[in-house]
Parts: structure tokens; C-alpha cells; sequence
């Protein structure tokens, strides 16, 4: 396993067999059949491929959607329901439905796996997080498979990942995995519609390289919630933490682990950051905005100061302390995002002052920043 702060080892498609520990996401549509139930031979065809791969060496972390999609049948439900409520009752019974089935066929190969459910709070949360860490952690170093999944039952629409192609994400940069393979029923990203003349994009080394594609969103089947759009999102989020990730089939999936040249190859951009600031970037949902003027903008853009009350000239909103905001220039373009010291109530009275003379009128606990650049990221 790497360390912390530096990237994959694994710099091509062709070096997946000699990764130390690898996520793997599969997605509803490919576990589960049209009418909800889980599908015994897809579920079967998709644990040979991992157990193979496990019996190997390599440490892998299974990120399972389907729970939701399993609990359809048994409730009488025709499909994906729109409301929370119901979301969290099917979840609720298909993932003991799900984790059954995994048991058994993992099993058969001699492989025992146990169950993880995450809600986005536990890798935002530093305490939660290293329980988690250390959880996942010590699975691995028994042998276990971890099958991952968001606790849709407690989960609510405020808190949450949105999808489990970003919950991989995150998942793979807590491990500290060597790549992340993502399964669905769609082989690679196309240029387009494949039945419009979209092409294969073999492999993805910078947002230039999809500049102009047309991606889509959940597959015929209805039962899950990303498409290739999500799949995008996270891989893109995982090569600019230093994760390289890899999209395709599961029908691939042998294929893929086996480094041969299927589906589409996200390569790094970087190095690793904390787990917040992913979320910050890519996941958060604001609950303001701060806008600032532009020796401020320039400040914040540089990634290297924090932000400071002085150089805010207008709040939006309503926050509390700890919430999620952007930070945009006087355009209303967004340059960063953040969490913030202060509430929306608080904050106006500080604007355009300096923190000694905040601290020397309201204060000491006033002498601090409004957006500690450990909490910001540029976007």
C-alpha cells in the first residue's frame, strides 16, 4: 500500500495485476433484473471474476449498489420509488437480501467478506473517518472482502453521497488504493451515442479530453441513480487525488483486471488531498455564497491564504458555522468553496474589517479567519 501523499504506482491500464489494493465499483443495473430482484447469475458471473483476482494477492474493496433495487420485489414495488421514506424501506430490505447472496457465492471460493455501510457524514468527520479507515483497514489485513455500500436507511437527501460511483471515489482515496475500477453495463466513455456514430475513448489524461463529448445519465433498466455521468465525475475525482481509474463493463471486468485494453483509462493529475476537500469540490451542496473583492479573489485564488473578513464585500445565504459555501469574484464567478467560521447572521457586521480590529471591538473570538485555507479549495 502507498503512502498517503503520493500518487498510484500504477500508471497504466497494463499494471492492474500488479496493484496492491483495488476498489471496485458495480452498479445496480448490473447486479439486479429489470423487474428488481437481484439477478443470481450476474451476481455469480461478477464474484468468480473478484474472487480470482483476491485469490491472487490483491486486496479488494467490493462498493455494491443494489440494495435499493433488491428491495423492490418484496415490497411490491415496480420500481426505483422517488420519495426518501420508501427509498430507505427498500434499502433497508434488500441489503440483507444483497449481502446474503454475497456471502454465498464469495464463499464458495473459500472468500469471506463482511458488510461496511457509510453515510457521507463518516468521511467528513475526522473521528468518523479514522474509524472508518481503521475498519476497512483491518478487514483487509484479515483476508475480508469489504462490500461497501451508503446506509440508504439513515441517510438523508442533506447528507449523502448521491451515488455510489462517488462514494467509490471516496472510499478508494480513504484505503489508499492503487487504482479504482468502476462496472456498470456500458463498456467505455463514448464521444456520443455509439448508435450515432460515438467513438471509444480509450483513455482520459485531462478535462481537455472531453471537451465536447456527450455523456448520459441512468440506463434503461431505472434502477439506479448516476449513469455515465457520475462515472465521469468520479473517476475524474479520483485521478486528481492521485488514484488512476478505470470505467467499463462488467462483462469487462476480467478483462479490465487483467490489464488488457478495455474501457476508458482516467490517468493521475496530482497528487492526494484530504478527503474533505473532495467533498468540498465535487460533492458538497453550498448553503451560501461570500463574495469578494478582487485583491481578496486573487488571494484565495492563489490556494495559498485564507480568507479573511476584510476582503468580503457581500454574504448570501443562510449558513451556520461549518456549512459549505462558494466563494465567488463581484461577476458572481465562483473561485473556491469552503467551509466557514461564522454564520450568515454573524457575518455581515465583519465585512470589510480586519480580524485585530474584529478582535478588539466584538472580541478574541473574533480574530480568526472566516475560511481557514485548511478548509478551501479552488475550484
Amino acid at each position: 500500500m502507498r503512502a498517503n501523499n503520493t500518487p498510484s504506482a500504477v500508471a497504466d491500464r497494463s499494471q492492474l495485476p500488479q496493484a496492491g489494493r483495488i476498489v471496485v465499483k458495480v452498479g445496480s443495473s448490473s447486479l439486479t433484473t429489470v423487474g428488481g430482484g437481484i439477478s443470481e447469475e450476474a451476481l455469480a458471473g461478477l464474484v468468480d471474476r473478484l474472487a480470482a483476482v483476491r485469490n491472487s494477492g490483491v486486496e479488494l474493496i467490493l462498493v455494491s449498489s443494489g440494495a435499493i433495487a433488491a428491495g423492490l420485489a418484496p415490497l411490491g414495488l415496480s420500481r426505483r420509488p422517488r420519495d426518501l421514506a420508501r427509498q430507505q424501506a427498500a434499502a433497508s430490505v434488500g441489503q440483507g437480501l444483497l449481502m446474503a447472496r454475497y456471502t454465498q457465492a464469495f464463499g464458495a471460493h473459500g472468500v469471506t467478506v463482511g458488510q461496511v455501510l457509510l453515510t457521507a457524514e463518516d468521511l467528513m468527520r475526522r473521528q468518523q473517518y479514522a474509524n472508518a479507515f481503521r475498519a476497512l483497514n483491518r478487514l483487509l489485513n484479515l483476508g475480508v472482502v469489504p462490500i461497501v455500500n451508503e446506509n440508504d436507511t439513515v441517510a438523508t437527501h442533506e447528507i449523502r453521497f448521491g451515488d455510489n460511483d462517488r462514494l467509490a471515489a471516496l472510499v478508494a482515496h480513504l484505503v489508499k488504493a492503487d487504482a479504482l475500477v468502476l462496472l456498470s453495463d456500458i463498456d467505455s466513455v463514448y464521444t456520443g451515442p455509439p448508435d450515432e456514430g460515438g467513438v471509444r475513448i480509450p483513455r482520459v489524461d485531462s478535462a481537455a479530453d472531453l471537451e465536447g463529448v456527450r455523456i448520459g445519465s441512468t440506463g434503461k433498466a431505472g434502477v439506479g441513480t448516476g449513469g455515465m455521468v457520475t462515472k465521469v465525475e468520479a473517476a475524474t475525482m479520483a485521478a486528481e487525488s492521485g488514484i488512476p481509474a478505470l470505467v467499463t463493463s462488467t462483462a469487462n471486468a476480467a478483462a479490465a483486471l487483467a490489464g488488457e485494453d478495455v474501457g476508458t483509462w482516467f490517468s493521475t493529475r496530482g497528487g492526494r488531498r484530504p478527503v474533505r476537500l473532495l467533498w468540498l469540490a465535487h460533492l458538497a451542496t453550498t448553503q451560501g455564497r461570500l463574495v469578494l473583492d478582487d485583491g481578496a479573489v486573487a488571494a484565495v485564488a492563489s490556494g495559498l491564504r485564507s480568507l479573511l473578513p476584510a476582503g468580503i464585500t457581500r454574504v448570501d445565504g443562510d449558513f451556520e458555522v461549518g456549512d459549505p459555501v462558494e466563494i465567488a469574484d463581484r461577476h458572481g464567478r465562483v473561485v473556491a468553496r469552503g467551509l466557514v467560521n461564522y454564520s450568515a447572521q454573524e457575518l455581515p457586521r465583519m465585512l470589510g474589517r480586519s480580524t485585530h480590529e474584529l478582535a478588539s471591538d466584538l472580541g478574541p473570538h473574533y480574530e480568526r479567519e472566516v475560511v481557514h485555507i485548511d478548509d478551501l479549495v479552488v475550484v
